[in-house]
């Protein structure tokens, strides 16, 4: 089955240690609910920096991402459906979802 991985962007900072711990709860709850479809929780990123041919750019990423996550669904309508009550979503943020291609000679 594909899978898609999706990276968190923007939303509203948690303005209390309470408030974050609420969020991440419902984002727990939420991945539960997803079961074996959320194959790699993935992780938070920390700061993005921007590599291009002429070095490291001091500039900040203008979306930066925040972390990412790892489903599997049938297709990209059928992840985007799983993907629309991301607790993320409710904060503001957006999620950038793409498909996983398989790499020629990879053996899969």
């Amino acid at each position: 089955m594909p899978e898609f991985i999706f990276t968190y962007h923007g939303g509203k900072m948690p303005e209390t240690p309470e408030e974050g711990a609420e969020g991440m709860a419902k984002w727990q709850a939420w991945a539960d609910s997803l079961g074996p479809t959320l194959t790699n929780p993935g992780t938070p990123v920390g700061i993005t920096r921007i590599l291009t041919p002429n070095g490291v750019s001091e500039e900040h990423a203008s979306n930066p991402i925040m972390g990412f996550s790892i489903i599997e669904a049938e297709n990209m309508e059928a992840a985007l459906e799983l993907l629309k009550s991301c607790p993320h979503l409710a904060y503001g943020g957006t999620l950038e979802v793409s498909e996983m291609l398989t790499m020629p000679g990879d053996g899969s």
